[in-house]
């Protein structure tokens, strides 16, 4: 626990157990400042019989401009407007590729966007919009990540 988290009453506890395989992207849509753009790199093998195996890195970077959300979650515009995606390979990246690599699961995001308004006094005046959410697919890749490759 952080040394002073207590005292400035900012100890959250312990998140339960069914939110401990969100995805960072997930997590973008629930946070209420966002002060970082993500660039991710990724590279296709060079192996032929791997077509499928890519690695790769995501830096964050700090930006000068700190956004507070006073509704949530955060749109697909919102997210899209700090990703960018880099990808070298021969070919294109597939949707089933977007949907491991930048996944959204609706109903796990809704679940922890209420249990934050209800344990967490930062969320406890937050609008949690449901017609937000339903610009988000059940279970697949950020609407519009698809825009934000660079093919190099």
């Amino acid at each position: 626990m952080p040394r002073f988290a207590l005292a400035n009453k900012l100890y959250r506890g312990h998140i339960p157990p069914q939110f401990d395989d969100l995805t960072w992207v997930e997590e973008m849509v629930c946070a209420i400042y966002r002060n970082t753009a993500h660039v991710t790199r990724l590279y296709q093998s060079s192996d032929p019989a791997q077509p499928f195996v890519f690695h790769g890195n995501t830096c964050a970077h700090e930006t000068n401009i700190v956004s507070t959300a006073k509704v949530l979650p955060r749109t697909p515009a919102d997210i899209n407007g700090m990703l960018t995606v880099v990808f070298v390979g021969p070919r294109k990246l597939s949707h089933n590729s977007l949907s491991t690599l930048f996944r959204i699961r609706k109903h796990l995001v809704w679940s922890f966007l209420c249990w934050l308004r209800n344990h967490n006094r930062l969320y406890e005046h937050i609008v949690l919009d449901e017609g937000i959410m339903d610009l988000y697919p059940e279970d697949g890749a950020v609407p519009g990540v698809a825009d934000r490759i660079i093919y190099d």
